[in-house]
């Protein structure tokens, strides 16, 4: 028998120093023995075989421990992109600080290299210029007649139809039904039945 002077695995293998690998011999709890296993070269049992670790995974488990991610590198990039951005965000507050100033009804005076920066920061955000315009009452009850007008034209339109004998769906009734309503709403924002404003 050789001696078992190696080193022992998880799942019990131990190799001697001539490189013989073998699972001892050993007592069940009845009290009868176990026959000493020979293990077959490069056999690795699964006990034996180390987890795949994934970096992300362990990462997320250490996620607590150590450093914020990212608060280490702090270092300021010097590229066109963030150039071109600081001077939009300039422009912007130039135009804005200008355009309270023509509301207060102070002009300022103004390089030409600045009103050019604020004419470019302008046609940057003619999206947010839109939504700052004040609200004009005259053009919102414009808007609610065109669409009136529009749904009555319609519900006109389906009762001719009925009118000619053909079938319409329960919307497309509905919507007949609602030529009075339609009206009375025109006449309350001050257009007559057919849509066109009254003359006062």
């Amino acid at each position: 028998m050789p001696s078992s002077n190696g080193s022992s695995t998880k799942s019990g293998i131990i190799t001697s120093n001539d490189g013989e690998r073998r699972i001892p011999s050993s007592t069940r709890p009845d009290g009868s023995k176990r026959k000493e296993i020979k293990i077959r070269p490069g056999y690795k049992p699964p006990e034996d075989v180390e987890v795949y670790k994934n970096r992300t995974t362990e990462a997320w488990k250490t996620r607590g421990a150590g450093e914020i991610p990212g608060a280490a590198v702090i270092v300021e990039a010097d590229s066109k992109a963030s150039n071109k951005n600081v001077k939009r965000r300039e422009a912007r507050k130039k135009a804005k600080a200008s355009s309270e100033a023509h509301e207060d009804g102070e002009e300022e005076q103004t390089t030409s290299v600045e009103a050019e920066t604020a004419g470019d920061a302008s046609k940057e955000n003619w999206r947010s210029s839109v939504m700052v315009d004040e609200f004009d009452p005259e053009v919102e009850k414009e808007k609610q007649a065109r669409t009136l007008r529009k749904k009555l034209r319609q519900a006109r339109d389906l009762k001719e139809k009925r009118e000619k004998g053909e079938s319409l769906l329960p919307e497309q009734f509905e919507k007949v039904i609602k030529i009075n309503e339609l009206i009375r709403q025109l006449d309350n924002l001050g257009f007559g039945a057919d849509g066109e404003p009254k003359i006062s």
